[in-house]
């Protein structure tokens, strides 16, 4: 239906074009019978799609400005002036083509949500499996689900245990443990072993196939989107009808009516404005930023309330290593390799991630051999002579106080743990999170001063997490533990009282995307159903192109009210001129197309790059700012030696701790002062000409003489204790406070470093890595 309409819109502009540029020719050949024929052909081909349009619109409730252009190519047959007619339907088609191409929505394909629901199931019955349609499937059946398929229903988990990959539904990345009798939802994926499950549900009952309702349901809801020519018609149609009616009046004369129409056709609103649409269509394009309908664009302009589910959205959307925390005695460095080198042939997605992080590290990782994986505990391997397991671990009634802070830490973190043991022996702990992307603060600080005054985090991760999220980001609300169905009802709510984005990655974000306002996308990594329920699909994986697509879109539209307002406005002034007579029909025609030449020329102006944008860095600027942000990485894994050093004070270990004191302190003078010293003396005065000045780094400077102030009070401690022999218990609260001050003063200090500075750099992102809580 689409290609059939966009082929007539086609044909339509050419036989407009054919019959006035032929019409043409036959005058200018003497032949004044035939130019008529042809211009009245062009004309008469107008009136009819014209009209459909006006019915059309009328069917809607709505009268648009179309039926001026209706009652203006009537008027010029009644009164003889053909070339006017013809000029008319030629405008007429050229605003349809442009309009169609900039409103012209793609519509809301849930193709994808259906490809991933199963439509079969494994079915036990006594010994034996049958694959059955899941239609025939009834509560208390017992369904067989292998490794990597969907679970087909809702039900509960029969086996031992059941890994399971949810975030399909809560968009959470980290994989689940289920047990027996714990209920699973249909729709997520097996991450484990087979496990066997009880039906609770038929499949038209399951949590699934009501997302697919959702969505559905969601996208038919949607209101029409209002024009800015429907809003300007609302005004213009009548005042036009007055004019003419009183110029037909005064004079007695048909064709001064007709050239009020013929002026008063509202081409700067048939053209124009879809023109500095397409324009800013085609500038967002450019970004990576796919605008499905110049509704879209309009409406995207006009945003107050902005809604974001956190995984993959706010947050990177893979688990990342934070920490590593060690028993008494072991090697930070080394349990890392150990560990990856035992996960190196699981498909898990924390023995990605635990392999990704040694790998960063360039560390040399050992083939494992006799490798072992249980769903649900993790891996076992051999790796150069000792037995390491990598996972989940039940800690003893009475674990090692460092056992309890890692346990204590990962439920304030919101973290994972995985557990590593060394020949049977508790070696350590390695964290992991879902860390923010770097650019998140600042994007969602330019959305704000783009317009945006509430945004909203819906996400099915669990409270604590979401909320550490939302305080660091300074969200108005944040909405947890949030169903697809809760997400739908929370954007229709917002939608009730400003128009509305919300913008997801996950199947789960689907009926949201399609309930709000504008859907947004993140295209690059998020679901096919995600992408084809949203109006905007972000093509590159990087958040902050949505503030470039809000300042494109706000652009954009200022320029095409401009261009109408412009454009009717000289169409006022001649309609003035007509209904007086100084203006005839095909002399206002003629008019009429300069008036549409000036505010097209005005409205192509979209299509250049709005000069309020980040600064631009030189090529050697963003070259030095990779190079810090490299280190930024490796700084980072040392920072935990701090920590480590405050808890062995803590246990009251004076011994270890006066060795980790030393190797505080070699960490703080040979590599962290040194890194900041050159912040200070190459990359801030950098930074000055894009920023603007020297000011934009002095907040930063302070805190580099705060971190050396720190630095030098840990080592005038550790002189004392060297020459004591060894560390005193009346020095411990004052090196908890300097241990513990130093490591939250470096974690910030490094974030806002990393979010006011590195993400200026192209690609710093990709080239550095996701900002971590």
């Amino acid at each position: 239906m689409t290609r059939v309409r966009a082929r007539a819109e086609s044909v339509f502009l050419v036989v407009t074009v054919t019959a006035l540029v032929a019409g043409g020719l036959a005058w200018i050949l003497g032949d004044s019978a035939v130019a008529d024929i042809c211009w009245i052909f062009g004309t008469l081909i107008a009136i009819v799609p014209a009209t459909w349009w006006v019915i059309g619109a009328l069917r809607r409730g709505r009268v648009g400005v179309d039926l001026i252009a209706v009652l203006s190519l009537v008027g010029t047959l009644a009164v003889g002036e053909y070339v006017a007619g013809a000029l008319i339907a030629v405008m007429l088609a050229s605003g349809q083509a442009l309009d169609a191409a900039a409103e012209r929505r793609a519509t809301t394909d849930l193709r994808a949500l259906l490809e991933h629901a199963p439509r079969t199931a494994r079915r036990r019955v006594g010994d034996a499996l049958e694959v059955v349609p899941l239609e025939v499937i009834v509560p208390g059946d017992r369904i067989v689900v292998g490794p990597g398929e969907v679970v087909p229903i809702d039900g509960w988990v029969a086996s031992e245990v059941a890994v399971l990959d949810e975030s399909v539904l809560t968009g959470e990345p980290i994989h689940v443990q289920r047990r027996t009798g714990e209920l699973v939802r249909s729709g997520i994926v097996n991450a484990g072993a087979a496990f066997e499950m009880t039906a609770r549900a038929t499949a038209e009952d399951s949590t699934y196939a009501g997302i697919v309702r959702l969505a559905r349901e969601a996208a038919a809801e949607s209101a029409p989107v209002v024009r800015i020519a429907d809003r300007v018609a609302a005004w213009f149609l009548p005042l036009t009808m007055v004019v003419a009616a009183l110029a037909w009046l005064a004079a007695g004369s048909a064709t001064r009516a007709v050239a009020v129409l013929v002026v008063a056709t509202p081409c700067p609103l048939l053209l124009a404005a879809p023109v500095a649409i397409v324009s800013g269509l085609s500038r967002a394009s450019r970004l990576g930023v796919v605008i499905r309908s110049g509704g879209a664009l309009e409406n995207l302009g006009q945003a107050r309330t902005l809604m974001m589910d956190k995984t993959g959205t706010l947050t990177s959307g893979r688990p990342t290593g934070t920490d590593i925390v060690t028993a008494a005695g072991q090697d930070a460095v080394e349990l890392l390799r150990l560990a990856a080198s035992a996960d190196q042939l699981s498909p898990h997605v924390l023995a990605e991630a635990i392999v990704q992080e040694a790998r960063k590290r360039r560390l040399t990782l050992s083939m494992p051999t006799g490798v072992v994986e249980q769903a649900g505990t993790g891996v076992s391997a051999t790796v150069d002579g000792h037995r390491v397991s990598v996972g989940a671990l039940a800690l003893p009634t009475d674990p090692p106080g460092w056992a309890r802070a890692v346990a204590n830490r990962a439920a304030l973190d919101g973290a994972v743990i995985a557990w590593v043991t060394v020949d049977g022996d508790l070696a350590g702990a390695l964290l992991l999170v879902d860390p923010l992307r770097r650019d998140a603060a600042r994007t969602l600080r330019r959305l704000r001063a783009a317009g945006l005054n509430r945004l909203v985090m819906l996400t099915g991760d669990r409270r604590e997490p979401a909320e550490a999220v939302g305080s660091v980001l300074g969200l108005d609300a944040v909405c947890a533990e949030q169903t697809p169905a809760d997400k739908v009802a929370g954007v229709r709510a917002e939608c009730r009282s400003a128009v509305t984005v919300m913008v997801g990655d996950g199947v789960n974000d689907a009926p949201a995307l399609a309930a709000a306002t504008v859907g947004v996308a993140m295209g690059a990594r998020g679901s096919t159903a995600s992408s084809e329920a949203a109006d905007i699909v972000l093509t590159a994986d990087r958040l902050g192109r949505l503030a470039d697509a809000m300042v494109i879109a706000r652009r954009s539209r200022r320029i095409a009210v401009q261009s109408a307002v412009i454009g009717m406005g000289l169409s006022l002034v001649a309609m003035g001129f007509a209904a007086f007579g100084y203006l005839p029909p095909a002399v206002g025609a003629l008019l009429q197309e300069a008036i549409d030449v000036a505010v097209i020329v005005n409205a192509l102006r979209a299509l250049r790059s709005d000069r309020a944008r980040a600064p631009a860095l030189r090529e050697d600027t963003a070259a030095m700012v990779h190079r810090f942000s490299a280190e930024h990485e490796v700084l980072r894994d040392h920072l935990s030696v701090l920590r480590e050093t405050a808890q062995l004070l803590t246990d009251g270990d004076l011994v270890a701790a006066h060795a980790g004191l030393r190797r505080v302190d070699t960490f703080l003078f040979d590599t962290l002062l040194p890194h900041e010293r050159a912040e200070d003396t190459e990359l801030y005065p950098a930074l000055a000409e894009p920023l603007g000045s020297g000011e934009a780094t002095t907040t930063m400077s302070r805190m580099h003489a705060e971190i050396d102030r720190l630095s030098h009070r840990l080592r005038a401690q550790l002189a004392q204790a060297d020459a004591a022999g060894g560390l005193h218990p009346d020095q411990c609260e004052e090196l908890l406070a300097d241990l513990y001050g130093l490591s939250a003063l470096l974690r910030l200090h490094f974030v806002q470093e990393e979010e006011n500075y590195f993400t200026l750099a192209p690609e710093a992102d990709s080239a550095t890595g996701p900002e971590r809580l």
